[in-house]
């Protein structure tokens, strides 16, 4: 059997790990911590996330022409992901995420975007071709709006399905112009809250932050809430939740992206909507369990197993 083509459209940083007792307060030394530095970005942690889970996986971004963007070529070229659609670009360095996680695996990440802001809507165009071939677009928020709204645009006139994991969260509502394009939107519950304006605490009231997703364009919203499981609402068809599975977290990074790389593949190998978020939901417990984003990734052969 083929595999699913998934195009990602997104950012790849060098992550910068301090793993510690607590999570720092403003002006506050904590001492202690194990220090690692591992491969990330939204988009590029999607993109292995899509790849190991056993996707056909092409990955258009902006690296650094610097040791980072080199060494981060260098390791998706690892997992067999197509490179030929990332850009090196000689003015701007690679992007860096300083991460702090605490010993119950949250996290506070502040990310300096280099080259991924300068991911330009004609870099998406130069992607066309390999877009409109694709089962799947995957989209994040940590390249320009415009650039999203392109890939996105580019994708709904090749009958292209779109999956937009709307992190880090917006400060306004995204405009219609991308959200007409969405298949799915997978925001967490602080997302959910900053694209609707409506508190997320729940099922039930993630349930109507969805509908509110749903009135705005979308086809289908999956809103999880860590432990709470997953809300899913589809336009057409009745509501569910998936329960999370419980683990013990090191590191809850990058289980936004495993959940998002594994979603993508499962929908594009023609899982249904409910094995595809429990498929996605395994693929995010694995990735809680180890320390860094794409070394937490699980494969297809880890997910299946996982009960």
């Amino acid at each position: 059997m083929s595999k699913p083509k998934i195009v990602v459209v997104g950012s790849s940083n060098t992550d910068m790990i301090v793993k510690s007792s607590h999570i720092p307060a403003p002006g506050e030394t904590v001492l202690g911590g194990v220090f690692a530095t591992a491969p990330g970005g939204k988009g590029a942690n999607q993109a292995v996330a899509a790849a190991r889970a056993g996707g056909d996986v092409t990955f258009v971004a902006r690296v650094g022409d610097d040791m980072f963007g080199a060494q981060a070529i260098a390791g998706f070229e690892r997992e067999g992901i197509d490179c030929s659609k990332i850009v090196r670009d000689p003015q701007n360095a690679s992007g860096v995420a300083l991460i702090m996680v605490d010993e119950h695996g949250e996290n506070s990440i502040s990310v300096a975007l280099g080259a991924n802001n300068a991911l330009s809507p004609e870099d998406v165009d130069a992607a066309a071709d390999v877009l409109a071939a694709a089962d799947m677009l995957v989209v994040q928020l940590e390249t320009p709006l415009e650039t999203v709204e392109r890939a996105v645009q580019l994708a709904r006139r090749a009958g292209v399905r779109v999956l937009l994991d709307p992190a880090p969260a917006p400060s306004s509502p995204l405009p219609s112009a991308i959200l007409d394009c969405v298949t799915i939107i997978k925001p967490n519950e602080s997302e959910a809250e900053r694209l609707t304006g409506m508190a997320v605490s729940d099922a039930s009231n993630a349930q109507l932050a969805a509908r509110e997703l749903l009135n705005g364009g979308v086809e289908t919203v999956i809103i999880t809430l860590g432990r709470q499981g997953s809300v899913v609402v589809p336009r057409n068809g009745d509501s569910f939740v998936v329960s999370s599975r419980e683990v013990k977290a090191v590191d809850a990074t990058a289980a936004g992206d495993a959940y998002s790389g594994a979603l993508a593949v499962a929908l594009a190998s023609g899982m249904s909507l409910a094995d595809a978020v429990q498929f996605a939901t395994r693929a995010a417990a694995l990735s809680v369990q180890k320390l860094g984003a794409q070394p937490s990734l699980a494969t297809r052969a880890e997910i299946d197993a996982f009960n």
